[in-house]
């Protein structure tokens, strides 16, 4: 593609150089760069990409991206000045792989919880309803039923790119995009064409790279304020967060409830471990997931479902079919009447949101014992008050290693424990290493007893000093409860 079709005068503040020359591809990673690239100087919370303008060119760049020009203009090389490399690197992205996002209905599902169990819903209901359809999200990216690798909930712009016209490719009508607040507030979905938006909800997380809540609110609110007029807004009435989402928003508002009036309303009828009765806009189903949680999640797919035209018995009644997304309350029932449960929570609002769907499940004379750590290198301000939860929510507590990474897992539970009330202390165990703290999770259990590991839900690794080690909660409970488990969801 030539370098002049790529390029807008609603990005470009100056050019030296020439425009009539081809561009094989894209990279703002000066290690990848091949003969005939065009390399984008992106400024990094870590490193400065003007900072390797050089070794791009000596790798073969025809064309640079930058903010600012470098102290020497070599010939040969056209530089093309930006206000905003990274959202010219999303733009000119969407360009070079041929606007994918116009060419299928991309809905974006943004929120500080239940973002993947929302898309990978929708993306099953669809594709199940006939449509091609594509995912991208935490767990997994798939073109229609071909799996991709998913290294972070929203990829870079050029992979995304690359994924979507791969979609487009293979016939796909549909695509369901978790938009965390890093890729909104980084340009990732920069030049991107969203059919619609979704809110889930907006909690206490990543204040490690926001800083602030409410800068972590408009880096979510900026997704909705560029959606088209063409596009819907749905957005959770009950989280008081929905509204200001949709303050400046050219698309079409729509709301869901469980707690008050809205366009599209559901009611629980009955919650137990194998499903909820729930009623939807007066239509009652039995659905296998499990927890007010996913009670406001299968809302917002039926939701999304009908305004994407979809019929709403076909939607409820694919829906009522649909197993839990790995990770997202999975459950395992030993021999001996013991629940283990792996969620992902790992954020106080999930962690309370999992907790508090036991209590309304349970008996109540049985043993409620949660196992639950914190990630290294993540926001350092919720440690305290996911124990302080765990502890108040659960008859024990054992804190153990999430993903240290780089930290000093002692220290990460140091701090987790000073969040602890005093007379809840005695409810606390600390066992740093998470197979020997989940083992003595189940030594604890009698039967009828219930266990709650919770914070990596589908990850099948721990990492520790930047290494990825095998480790796999849900795994580690099977193995512990025997090959007679009862049940295995």
């Amino acid at each position: 593609m030539m370098l002049s079709d790529l390029i807008g005068k609603d990005l470009v503040t100056g050019i030296t150089g020439r425009t009539d020359i081809p561009i094989s591809g894209i990279q703002f990673d000066s290690r990848r760069v091949m003969p005939g690239n065009m390399f984008f100087a992106v400024r990094g919370t870590t490193s400065d990409g003007h900072e390797f303008i050089g070794t791009a060119i000596e790798k073969g760049a025809v064309a640079v991206v930058c903010e600012q020009l470098p102290s020497e203009i070599q010939d040969g090389i056209t530089f093309v000045l930006t206000d905003d490399s990274k959202k010219a690197l999303g733009v000119i992205a969407s360009r070079f792989f041929g606007d994918p996002s116009e060419k299928l209905k991309l809905i974006g599902i943004t929120g500080t919880n239940g973002k993947t169990t929302t898309a990978t819903l929708l993306y099953r209901l669809f594709f199940e309803l006939g449509f091609g359809s594509g995912l991208i999200s935490t767990i997994q990216n798939k073109v229609n039923q071909t799996d991709v690798p998913a290294t972070h909930t929203t990829p870079d712009p050029v992979q995304l790119n690359e994924l979507l016209a791969n979609m487009v490719k293979e016939g796909c009508e549909y695509c369901f995009m978790e938009v965390s607040s890093h890729a909104a507030d980084q340009q990732r979905i920069a030049g991107l064409t969203f059919s619609g938006g979704i809110f889930t909800n907006l909690t206490h997380d990543h204040l490690d790279y926001h800083k602030t809540f409410d800068a972590y609110l408009q880096a979510k609110k900026s997704f909705f304020d560029h959606l088209p007029a063409s596009a819907f807004a749905l957005v959770n009435k009950d989280d008081k967060n929905g509204r200001v989402m949709v303050q400046n928003t050219s698309a079409t508002r729509y709301t869901y409830s469980l707690q008050s009036m809205a366009d599209y309303r559901c009611r629980i009828l009955e919650n137990q471990f194998h499903g909820m009765h729930l009623v939807i806009d007066g239509q009652q189903a039995w659905f296998k997931l499990i927890g007010t949680f996913n009670a406001y999640n299968l809302l917002s797919v039926y939701a999304a479902a009908l305004l994407l035209g979809q019929d709403k018995t076909e939607v409820l009644t694919h829906l009522s079919r649909m197993e839990p997304v790995s990770g997202r309350f999975n459950y395992v029932v030993s021999a001996s009447d013991v629940t283990g449960i792996v969620d992902y929570a790992h954020t106080p609002d999930a962690l309370k949101n999992v907790l508090e769907t036991i209590h309304e499940i349970r008996a109540h004379h049985e043993q409620l014992i949660t196992v639950v750590g914190a990630g290294g290198n993540r926001d350092a301000t919720k440690r305290p008050i996911m124990a302080k939860i765990a502890a108040n929510l659960s008859d024990r507590v054992i804190l153990t290693s999430d993903n240290p990474r780089n930290e000093d897992p002692q220290a990460i539970l140091d701090e987790m424990r000073s969040g602890v009330e005093l007379h809840h202390a005695s409810k606390i165990l600390v066992i740093v290493n998470r197979l020997e703290a989940i083992k003595t999770a189940c030594a604890l259990a009698k039967p009828g007893d219930i266990i709650l590991v919770a914070g990596k839900g589908h990850e099948n690794y721990q990492e520790i000093n930047g290494i990825r080690h095998h480790f796999d909660d849900k795994e580690v409970l099977r193995e512990i409860f025997g090959n007679e488990n009862k049940v295995n969801r």
